[in-house]
């Protein structure tokens, strides 16, 4: 009889390195046992921030008092909308030890998706930093909701946004309005005795809800990912060991923490290794370069089309990068000629999702290739993965391929909206919506998405979310957004489009409308133009309109270099 295709990873319980299972437990014995050590570093015009353990753990105290003070209960949802600096950790971790559910915010929102965001949270309390690249958020906020703009800190009552309460910047707050300046928000809590932040903190169970997270889906809006504590905190505990790092850890990074791969992988493995964190808001290799010299960066935390820009970067070859210690001998930056060879080898074998709060499956680092093969590792401690025939939903044997289907304590709860019969079998597995197998050896193997989801630079794009945006544009008689497979982003988001008849469309035009509507990772790098004598984009399957247009893209990039 033929095995069935059902793999279990060892007991939770025997996992070595996990503490306490709350984002409040995990804050508290990090910065209880490496209290004097410094935990992260941010560059800044008006000089450069470092805090310390102990440091971080006051500051997030700071949050909590505030959030209290403010009315935040047991539950209330606090929206996190930063970059990478020092008080999106306090924002984050305060919220949990004041007892709240975090709702991380991604940067690179429109207004249309902070709407959307806002609304399908409901967050009552919103911590943001004002000023974004090009972006000035308050006047974002301002322009969705005019009630923001005449009421006073403290005294919204928005129907739009009927939770929430109360909106606080990094940042220099608008002189109007309902914002206020991060230090009079934290102002509100100095008289809330730190006592009372222990003891709401220890009211937080690893069964609670503790984050919401929000990522691309199939439909056209981001579907909202709501993970209990011991998820959050297994994940953030179990990456040192993952990760194999000693006690030398400095981790740069610029991939925002609302995506929960960084949140673990940066957060996680420097934190539980007693590390610092070298902050930097928004990529910038020639910036990046010098963060990491300076501050004698040991583990880089960069995509593979981040290291393409790093190795193209003007002082790539001036920078003195010796520091490097956990850095993959794949990329780029192990090849730098003031690197040693590495020895080092990165968790490269795993699989998982913002459902699963990053790794489900995965090899440690070290891992040698002939064990791992071209595997995406096997389950991690308490996690199950099964292999299911989507038309029939039995479990398929060994080897063949079906869709995978997962369970353990770090899949998510639920999404917003959606009762839980809705997302989980009867047997509590959640489906992925992907495609693989498991072999003899127990190894799981991930070939591809059953549904459209594409990956680009790892931000996940819904290509539904594009085309409906897309719809809107003068001129468009039929548009179906694909994602091509590319050598640093993963894949590459391209748009194939056909126009209305005797109607010229211009690229560059198409890409501003929809940079004023869709996040800047959403935009199709490439757009293709198609008659409708040549395809019916409304017929045709997604696999053969991907492969169609990754031949054209390589049909036109031969012309231009053939009469460049």
């Amino acid at each position: 009889m033929a095995t069935p295709s059902i793999v279990t990873g060892p007991a939770l319980g025997e996992e070595p390195g996990l503490g306490t299972l709350t984002l409040p437990g995990f804050l508290r014995e990090v910065t209880s046992r490496y209290a004097s050590r410094e935990a992260l570093v941010l560059h800044e015009p008006a000089g450069v921030v470092r805090w310390t353990y102990a440091t971080s753990w006051e500051r997030a105290v700071e949050v909590a008092r505030a959030l209290l003070a403010c009315g935040i209960g047991k539950g209330s949802r606090v929206g996190v909308m930063m970059t990478n600096r020092p008080e999106w950790i306090s924002g984050v971790f305060g919220v949990g030890l004041a007892g709240g559910v975090a709702v991380a915010i991604n940067t690179f929102s429109t207004e249309p998706e902070l709407e959307y965001v806002l609304e399908a949270s409901g967050v009552s309390i919103l911590l943001f930093e004002r000023h974004v690249a090009k972006k000035d958020f308050a006047e974002v906020l301002y322009e969705s909701e005019p009630a923001l703009r005449s009421a006073k800190p403290g005294e919204l009552a928005s129907s739009k946004f009927p939770f929430l309460r109360r909106l606080a910047a990094v940042g220099e707050a608008p002189a109007e309005g309902a914002i206020e300046s991060w230090s009079g928000f934290l102002a509100h809590g100095k008289h809330i005795p730190p006592a009372l932040v222990d003891a709401t903190a220890a009211t937080v169970k690893p069964s609670d809800t503790g984050l919401l997270f929000f990522s691309s889906g199939t439909t056209d809006k981001p579907k909202g990912i709501l993970h209990g504590h011991r998820a959050a905190a297994i994940q953030l505990w179990r990456m040192r060991r993952l990760f194999g790092l000693g006690d030398d850890v400095r981790c740069w990074t610029a991939n925002g923490f609302f995506w929960v791969g960084n949140f673990v992988m940066a957060v996680g493995a420097t934190l539980s290794a007693g590390g610092a964190l070298v902050l930097q808001h928004t990529f910038d290799a020639v910036e990046a370069l010098e963060l990491m010299a300076a501050e004698r960066v040991t583990m880089p935390r960069a995509w593979p089309h981040q290291w393409t820009q790093l190795e193209g970067a003007a002082n790539w070859t001036t920078v003195d990068l010796r520091s490097f210690r956990y850095i993959d001998p794949r990329y780029s930056g192990a090849r730098h000629p003031t690197v040693s060879p590495p020895k080092w080898l990165e968790p490269r074998w795993s699989y998982g999702s913002t459902e699963t709060f990053a790794m489900h499956s995965s090899y440690p680092s070290g891992t040698p290739p002939e064990l791992a093969g071209e595997s995406f590792g096997e389950p991690l401690p308490g996690n199950t993965v099964e292999i299911i025939d989507q038309k029939t939903g039995a479990v398929v044997p060994r080897g063949e391929r079906g869709e995978i289907a997962v369970k353990g304590p770090t899949v998510m709860q639920g999404y917003i909206g959606r009762l839980r019969e809705e997302t989980f079998d009867e047997e509590g597995f959640f489906h992925t919506g992907d495609v693989g197998y498991v072999d003899e050896r127990g190894r799981l193997f991930f070939e591809g998405r059953l549904t459209a989801i594409i990956k680009t630079g790892g931000a996940n794009v819904s290509p539904v979310e594009v085309d409906i945006a897309l719809a809107s544009y003068p001129g468009i008689k039929v548009v179906k957004t694909v994602g091509v497979p590319h050598e640093t982003l993963g894949e590459m988001v391209v748009a194939c489009i056909v126009p209305q008849e005797g109607t010229v469309i211009e690229e560059a035009a198409v890409r501003e409308f929809l940079r004023q509507r869709l996040s800047s990772y959403k935009v199709p790098r490439r757009m293709l133009f198609f008659r409708d004598t040549e395809i019916a984009l409304n017929a045709i399957k997604t696999t053969a309109l991907r492969d169609l247009a990754a031949k054209r893209l390589s049909e036109v990039d031969e012309q231009s270099r053939g009469t460049g």
